[in-house]
């Protein structure tokens, strides 16, 4: 069951809209293929109620309301009321899964407590709601309380409720007591239906998964990224992988869509992936050791079973100061490019040097160290600029006026935009036009400085494009927007040479 909707969404900072929301779960039940989702909490604002009517309509239009779960509570039925009219048809009913929670929060007795949770049942059995029960709590319950679960599980397992949810509320667990605890409700209770759900405050959310699948639980609670409050949940990426490969667990979520999920949520959360996230962080389907792509070169002697395809990516190999011969060869490759040992190991040189000076180098980089390194023309710098200006004044939009070299012939145009870059990206969008060509879409623009700097700091601008294929250009000034330029020249000057098929 993946919670992204509701508990994801309480990590901070983090509120998407109704349509984002919409997307997130057309994406997890139609492509991914979760199970079950979680998308919201009843009587939080009018907002939410909308967003979780919008989801509901659509399950219900698509057959899969039983998919669709909304987070309730003991309140003599105003969580009932809440989902009734926005349609659902399923609550996760919110109880006090430890002596403490009971007694200090709801100052009641177990008794009483007990007494309020089968009233509410019969609630939601007469408006035809299904019911979940979560533990609030439930970790903390099993160190301290474990005679109060043991007393609320038998109290409620004759009850009409579908599954029973184990949450370590407050992320305490470690894995030996993951499993030992998660062991025993299974023991005590073989017949009952438990999900286990976990948060990452001492960082052990995927092995107390791991453990709890091992303990015989059969429903887990995820986010995608691992969103959730404070350190997060479990993320959906990681115990798909470990589920598959090490519990050898049938499962219904079909792997190569973790990426583009993982993508779409970044992209709404603002909340940007670790490079060295497993499975989706930029890098980790990146080998950066010389020796690593040799060996793979070799006989694939660096691969394990996370093989990027699986997860709808592909393996790099890094270029920097770690970079060998086998890295650059690679990269070589991929360009469609062709040079003999010597030509390798000047090019090789260049790309350590570079990398000691903790320059980024990409794949695309390659042909410009190339054409520099062998002083031929292997990228033939077919576009250039011949003058730019850019002018922003306040209440008025920015102008750009560009003159462009395409093949020795001169094109102006002046276009206003939304910002310096946007108005200068519409000037050289009207040239192409004229020319008949068609521009890759930008779909990710990234800007960085170096840590403590100042105003004086040189920019990086790292655009990914798309147009047959994603790639990627960098550029680098003192200038954001001059960054950003010279990363649009080194792309239209790539294009330009695969239009016009020059090879080594």
């Amino acid at each position: 069951m993946d919670t992204t909707l509701r508990d994801g969404e309480q990590t901070s900072g983090i509120a998407f809209n109704d349509s984002e929301k919409l997307n997130i779960a057309k994406l997890l039940l139609e492509e991914v293929k979760v199970d079950r989702i979680e998308v919201a909490s009843a009587k939080v604002s009018e907002g939410e109620f909308q967003c979780a009517k919008r989801i509901v309509d659509y399950a219900h239009k698509k057959d899969c309301l039983e998919k669709v779960e909304i987070l309730g509570f003991i309140d003599n039925g105003q969580s009932l009321s809440w989902i009734e009219k926005a349609g659902g048809k399923v609550i996760n009913m919110l109880t006090k899964g430890s002596l403490k929670h009971v007694t200090k929060q709801l100052r009641k007795t177990p008794e009483e407590h007990l007494i309020d949770i089968k009233k509410e049942l019969e609630i939601a059995v007469s408006k035809g709601i299904s019911v979940n029960v979560y533990f609030e709590d439930w970790s903390n319950s099993m160190r301290d309380s474990k005679e109060y679960t043991f007393f609320l599980m038998e109290g409620l397992k004759d009850q009409p409720i579908m599954r029973f949810m184990l949450p370590d509320t407050l992320g305490i667990l470690n894995p030996d007591e993951a499993y030992k605890f998660c062991k025993e409700m299974m023991d005590r209770f073989p017949r009952i239906h438990f999900d286990f759900h976990a948060h990452n405050d001492y960082d052990f959310a995927s092995a107390n998964v791991f453990s709890a699948v091992r303990a015989g639980i059969r429903g887990i609670h995820t986010t995608v990224n691992g969103l959730g409050e404070r350190a997060g949940n479990v993320p959906l990426s990681s115990v798909i992988a470990f589920l598959k490969d090490h519990l050898h667990e049938d499962i219904n979520v079909d792997e190569t869509k973790i990426t583009k999920i993982s993508r779409l949520v970044e992209s709404f959360s603002g909340i940007r992936i670790p490079g060295n996230k497993p499975i989706i962080g930029e890098n980790v389907f990146t080998q950066t050791c010389g020796v690593h792509a040799d060996g793979d070169k070799k006989d694939n002697l660096y691969f394990n079973d996370l093989l990027p395809e699986r997860f709808g990516r592909v393996r790099k190999y890094a270029l920097g100061k770690t970079a060998g011969k086998a890295n650059i060869q690679k990269n070589i490759e991929e360009l469609g490019i062709v040079l003999d040992a010597e030509a390798i190991k000047k090019v090789t040189a260049r790309v350590i040097e570079l990398g000691d000076k903790k320059e980024t180098i990409t794949t695309e980089d390659l042909p410009y160290i190339i054409s520099d390194v062998l002083d031929s023309e292997y990228i033939k710098n077919v576009i250039q600029i011949k003058n730019y200006a850019l002018s922003v004044a306040y209440g008025l939009k920015p102008v750009a006026t560009l003159s462009l070299d395409i093949s020795g012939e001169i094109y102006e145009e002046t276009a206003a935009g939304d910002g310096q870059y946007d108005a200068f990206m519409k000037a050289l969008t009207s040239i192409y036009n004229r020319l008949g060509k068609k521009l890759p879409s930008l779909i990710d623009y990234e800007v960085t400085i170096p840590p403590g700097g100042h105003t004086d700091a040189l920019v990086e601008t790292v655009i990914t494009w798309q147009n047959s294929k994603e790639f990627r250009t960098k550029g680098l000034d003192s200038d954001q927007t001059n960054a950003a330029i010279k990363a649009t020249m080194r792309m239209l000057n790539l294009i330009e040479n695969e239009d016009m098929g020059y090879s080594v």
